[in-house]
């Protein structure tokens, strides 16, 4: 568990452009199973939100840039293809009022930062500039020069997501001889 000097010293913020979906973005719309046989993150990238409103959001996204939605995103099946397409694009956070329970935990598991903040979904416009304070779970819209509290990441969660991914934080735990 982190003590509030270590807390105090990772400041862990999140900018970049919004880029906003609405409620029940399922894992098809988010990686359609039609490329389900894509195993490496190069092809697997490509791919990302094809299936959505916003099909061509691999063009226009850039790392760290930040998803937006509303109610149950990442709902569905349980493939980590989903959280894996997303992540190989530079996703720098996902916000979204809430998410499918395998969904989030995948993400968290390798290593993308989710956050659960009521009505965020109607906070952003596309475009917009985020800054997202993954310790304290404050959200701003710097375009609209407004923020919001989304409910902060624990500090179990905080431990994966900086280790990238709950694999890493073993590995690192096993070479310290603390598992």
């Amino acid at each position: 568990m982190m003590n509030a000097e270590e807390k105090k010293a990772m400041t862990q913020m999140v900018h970049g452009k919004a880029f906003v979906f609405g409620d029940n973005v399922d894992t098809d719309q988010i990686y359609p199973s039609k490329y389900v046989e894509y195993t490496e993150i190069e092809d697997i990238r490509k791919y990302a939100m094809s299936g959505s409103a916003m099909p061509d959001l691999v063009k226009r996204f850039h790392p760290g840039d930040i998803i937006v939605a509303g109610r149950n995103f990442g709902c569905g099946s349980s493939r980590e293809h989903a959280v894996m397409t997303l992540k190989g694009i530079g996703v720098g956070a996902i916000l979204a009022e809430s998410f499918g329970r395998i969904f989030f935990r995948n993400a968290i598991n390798l290593g993308l930062p989710v956050i659960t903040c009521k009505g965020i979904g109607t906070f952003f416009q596309n475009g917009d500039t985020a800054d997202v304070d993954l310790i304290t779970g404050t959200i701003t819209n710097e375009t609209a020069g407004t923020s919001v509290q989304a409910e902060p990441l624990s500090d179990y969660i905080m431990d994966i997501l900086q280790h990238g991914g709950i694999k890493p934080l073993i590995r690192a735990r096993l070479d310290k001889g603390a598992l």
